[in-house]
């Protein structure tokens, strides 16, 4: 279940909001007259959602490069590694 707080609240307890996201790992999310209006998350949790969002377009891009037919064979990707790495 969401915890939903007034804006008063985050302006009022912001430490305990602050622990609590950081604690449970989850957004408390904020209204405003009402009507929801912001999500407040640790920076740690922001951070891990933005790189699942990173791995799922990269994931994307590469299906539709096997979709499009825009693949290369295991040799030509082990060329392509060993001349990023120098070898």
């Amino acid at each position: 279940m969401p915890v939903i707080r007034a804006s008063v609240d985050l302006r009022n307890n912001y430490g305990e909001i602050s622990a609590f996201c950081h604690k449970n790992r989850e957004p408390v999310f904020i209204t405003e007259n009402g009507q929801g209006d912001l999500a407040v998350m640790s920076i740690e949790i922001y951070e891990e959602f933005m790189g699942k969002i990173e791995l799922y377009q990269l994931l994307e891009a590469g299906l539709n490069q096997i979709k499009n037919g825009e693949v290369i064979t295991e040799e030509e990707m082990m060329n392509e590694l060993n001349q990023y790495i120098g070898k």
